[in-house]
């Protein structure tokens, strides 16, 4: 296995700015690293069932993708449309502590509707792990790799949020836009690269 190269590709996939990254730094900026965290957890481990998920059933995932590929870009471009759409109609004023897509079961959730992540676990596991590895031990240590990068770049973006916090709450709307921006930015490049 190119080691090199496989841990360019998790590390740049990983640590670039997508859905994940960009809401765990939104949450984290408007109600702190604590709250956030459990935002970060859903997504470890709904990222862990994708990273399974795709392990496991990587060879039935490539026959059927261009089937679902579609209506999943599709979700998936929505859902980050509707989260801009929330981030820039945030109120600046008191933080609403029981947001309910600062969660657990949203991060989780929001990998199912993730073409990111998903195509992520398929490119890194058909390319760099199936062609060296097969066993189902080596498969669930790779899945749970997976899902650790995942759930540690969401990690430093919310800590970035939340470091950031005091200096990025004077100029919370300027803020929200650009995060708001930066999802629909990734939404549209999801719809351009649809094919």
């Amino acid at each position: 296995m190119p080691l090199l190269s496989f841990f360019l590709y998790i590390f740049v996939t990983s640590f670039t700015p997508g859905p994940n990254n960009i809401m765990a730094m939104t949450f984290a900026n408007k109600y702190g690293l604590k709250k956030t965290t459990r935002f970060c957890m859903g997504v470890g481990s709904g990222f862990l069932v994708i990273m399974l998920l795709c392990s496991f059933f990587n060879v039935l995932l490539k026959n059927y993708i261009p089937k679902i590929e579609f209506v999943m870009t599709i979700l998936g471009a929505v859902y980050m449309m509707y989260l801009a759409f929330k981030i820039v109609s945030s109120k600046n004023g008191k933080n609403n502590e029981n947001d309910k897509n600062n969660s657990f079961l949203a991060g989780m959730l929001l990998q199912f509707v993730n073409p990111k992540g998903i195509l992520y676990g398929i490119t890194a596991i058909s390319t760099f792990i199936l062609p060296y590895y097969s066993s189902s031990v080596s498969l669930l240590l790779f899945s749970i790799l997976l899902a650790l990068v995942g759930f540690v770049s969401t990690f430093c973006w919310s800590l970035f949020g939340s470091v950031l916090q005091k200096f990025l709450s004077k100029y919370r709307t300027p803020f929200n836009v650009v995060m708001a921006l930066l999802l629909v930015y990734s939404a549209v490049s999801i719809l351009v690269d649809l094919k």
